[in-house]
């Protein structure tokens, strides 16, 4: 059996409060999302104040099945997972969140208890804006309003597409759906095309194991659709990783 030739980066140890791991203040990364150019000054000066961040390890949880949704969750840095387990421990994996996106606003919409866990696949840094906060920017700016229109418009194709890909299509092609969907320019416009994941972690996203997924970037590669590299995948052909055996 090859190698895993993707290793998943080691981060740095916790950054100061109000702070990514690289230094720059948490209000630089608040600021390079999305919906905050759908604030004014004041608004996102509100939004930064109220807004905290937290530190979580690879493997811990972000947010609890079960339990009151009190925030709307953004990655500054890392990689998440939604995911649910069943009573006799079957697993499902729904999305894997990366940096620059941004989950939990139906729960927060809806205001009933978390239907999912939020898990750190690597050491993470994820921020945390307060349900009242959330609440007073749906009050206050149509902007925000309209982001949230989309995003929830794009997580449901997302969805619609993870049961097409799971029902309908093999393994290698689950696999390229998986990393075509980190790279939805509305959810995560952050995505580098050179992707820092492992093979475990692309398993976990896909339901595959490490070594099925191994064979399927393989397969991807002499398509020339991406390029398996040490720690990490450059991805070469988007498209055309949506498009594989459609």
């Amino acid at each position: 059996m090859a190698a895993d030739p993707l290793v998943s980066p080691v981060l740095s140890k916790s950054a100061p409060p109000g702070e990514t791991r690289s230094g720059a203040p948490l209000a630089d990364a608040l600021r390079a999302a999305r919906w905050s150019r759908e604030l004014t000054p004041a608004q996102f000066e509100r939004v930064c104040a109220e807004t905290t961040a937290r530190e979580v390890a690879a493997g811990g949880y972000a947010a609890r099945r079960g339990e009151p949704v009190e925030a709307w969750l953004g990655v500054i840095e890392g990689l998440l997972k939604i995911n649910a387990d069943s009573a006799s421990g079957k697993s499902v994996t729904f999305a894997g969140i990366p940096t620059g996106g941004w989950l939990g606003e139906g729960s927060l919409l809806k205001n009933e208890a978390r239907r999912y866990d939020v898990v750190a696949l690597r050491d993470s840094r994820v921020a945390f804006m307060p349900r009242a906060t959330f609440e007073w920017l749906l009050d206050t700016s149509i902007g925000f309003n309209r982001f949230l229109l989309g995003q929830l418009n794009e997580r449901l194709g997302q969805f619609i597409a993870m049961v097409e890909s799971d029902r309908l299509l093999d393994i290698d092609a689950r696999v390229a759906r998986c990393l075509a969907a980190l790279y939805n320019p509305l959810l995560y416009p952050g995505t580098s095309r050179q992707l820092l994941i492992s093979q475990e972690e692309v398993g976990y996203l896909s339901g595959a194991s490490r070594q099925r997924v191994n064979q399927a970037l393989q397969v991807l590669e002499r398509e020339q659709l991406l390029k398996v590299e040490y720690g990490g995948i450059t991805i070469l052909d988007v498209d055309g990783l949506r498009r594989f055996r459609a």
